[in-house]
Parts: C-alpha cells; structure tokens; sequence
C-alpha cells in the first residue's frame, strides 16, 4: 500500500456517511423553513468529515497505545495494529487534521454569522473546540471517556444534537421544538451503530480494561439497550414526520426504518459478535438513507 492508501484506510471511509447524516438531516430542516446556504451547507460537511477523519485517527492511536487493539479484536484492522503507522505518524496526523477542521470551523463560522454575531459566533467556537477534544479524548488520555461507559452520550450529542440542532441554527439563527425530534432520530440511530460496534468487541473490549456501555451492561441487556434506541428513533421521527406531512412524497424517509426492521431480527438472534460486524454498515447506511431522503422530500 502506497502511504496515501494508508491515510485513507486509517480514516475509515465507510464512517464518514453516518458522520453527515446529522447535518443533511439540520440542513433539510432549515430548507423547509425558507433558510438555506449552498455555502453553509458545504462547509458544515467539511467540518464534519474532519471532525470524523480525526475522531478515527485519534481512535486508531489510542486504541494502540492502550493495547485494546489486539488479536482478539474482530473488526477491520486498525493502521497502528497492523503496523502501517507508527504512534508518532498517528500523532502528527491528528494535529494537522485537528488544524484544518478548525479552520474549517472558522470559516463556517464566518459565512454563517458574518461579523453581526461576535456571540454566536464565539459560541460555535468554542463548540468546535468542544468537538475537536470529544474527537481526540474518546481513546486518548487517562481518562478517555470511550474507556468510561460515557462513548454512547456523546455521540448522542455530537451526532445528534449539535449535528442536527447545530446546523439548523447556523442557518435561521433560531431554535424550534419540533428540530429535536430529528435531532432525537440521529442521535439514538448514531449511537446504535456504536452500540453494534461495543456488542462486536465485548469480550475483547473487557479484557483490555476498556469500560464501554456493553461491557457494563452484558451482553442480554446491551440487546434490549439497542431495540430501545431504534424504537425510539422510530417514534420520533415519525412522530415529527406525519405531523408536518402535507403529501405522500414526505412520507417517504420513514422507508429507512425498513431495514432497520430486519437488523433486529439478526441482532436479537445472534450469538457470535463477529456477525454483527456488517450489521454497522446496514445502521449506518440507513440513517444516511433517511438524512437523503428526507433532504430530498424538502428540496421537491
């Protein structure tokens, strides 16, 4: 592999879709209010991917540094595990990813608020602060929060709140209620995805000391724990959906939860974790599917 495979396989491009699905899902929503900028929405995305790349590239090191990623492991191999990249190359990779998303911050910032907002502008900044340490201290540090039980809440709030809600406000400069239902859907959808990935690695994740929300639960209860954050991404994005229905088309995003519908019939019978590894990829695209179509329903 050339070092530029290496980089693009340390950034784990098949993460990236679920990462926008919250903006897409906010800036949909904004659109069907009368707000929306081509150039806002282009860099959010950008943001997005980098504040993703970089979640991905501190994961891959801290994970290494902190042995988690070893033979028993069972999903892809990680670029330090596999000897690809050294813990000094992932280093200065996650600062220079790190650099360029918050200049990407910045100018989203900038084209979003112009020079009227000194406070909201100072406020996104320091969101984009907050998102640039949440990316980093998920695997990295003593206390990284991923080894904490706490990886699922977070996600919760980056991938879904300030994903959805986050963007929505770059746009109207305004909150509305029913925004969090969306903001709801994203974020339990999101945190499933690394509910699967925590249920595929728990016995590995166990033995390396590493504290997630699986590990805590077992591997019964980590079950029920994921019908509960599908259902309730169901719920609310139907509720949010035939309440603000006019046509049939605007129905259509419910049809993501279709096969989300099958996904729980295999998690509910499985009992090899490794089978659950394509199971990601299936939550992941489907939450995507829905930020698509529901931006599509907005757009006609």
């Amino acid at each position: 592999m050339t070092k530029t495979q290496i980089w693009i396989s340390a950034a784990r491009l098949r993460t990236l879709p679920l990462s926008v699905s919250g903006i897409i899902t906010g800036s949909a929503t904004a659109m069907g209010t009368g707000s929306f900028s081509i150039w806002v929405f282009l860099l959010a995305l950008a943001t997005t991917l980098g504040f993703q790349v970089l979640s991905n590239f501190a994961n891959d090191y801290g994970d290494g540094i902190k042995g988690t990623d070893n033979r028993e492991r069972i999903g892809p191999p990680r670029a330090m595990q596999s000897g690809l990249l050294t813990a000094g190359q992932l280093k200065k990779g996650i600062f220079v990813t790190a650099v360029l998303t918050l200049v990407l911050s910045c100018l989203l910032i900038y084209v979003a608020f112009k020079k009227e907002n000194f406070a909201l502008s100072f406020i996104f900044f320091l969101l984009g602060i907050a998102a640039i340490v949440s990316a980093v201290t998920y695997t990295v540090g003593k206390r990284a929060y991923g080894y904490r039980a706490l990886g699922d809440l977070f996600v919760f709030i980056f991938f879904g709140l300030v994903g959805v809600m986050g963007s929505f406000f770059l746009y109207t400069q305004t909150l509305k209620g029913p925004v969090f239902l969306l903001a709801i859907t994203i974020g339990f959808l999101s945190a499933a995805v690394l509910n699967l990935n925590n249920m595929r690695d728990r016995a590995a994740d166990a033995n390396a000391y590493k504290n997630t929300l699986v590990v805590v639960l077992g591997e019964a209860n980590a079950k029920k724990y994921h019908y509960l954050l599908v259902g309730l991404a169901f719920l609310s994005a139907a509720v949010f959906i035939f309440s603000h229905s006019q046509d049939f088309f605007d129905l259509v995003p419910m049809v993501a939860f279709v096969p989300l519908g099958f996904h729980l019939m295999i998690v509910y019978k499985n009992t090899a974790p490794a089978l659950l590894d394509p199971e990601l990829k299936k939550v992941a695209l489907s939450t995507f599917l829905f930020s698509i179509l529901f931006f599509a329903s907005q757009f006609f």
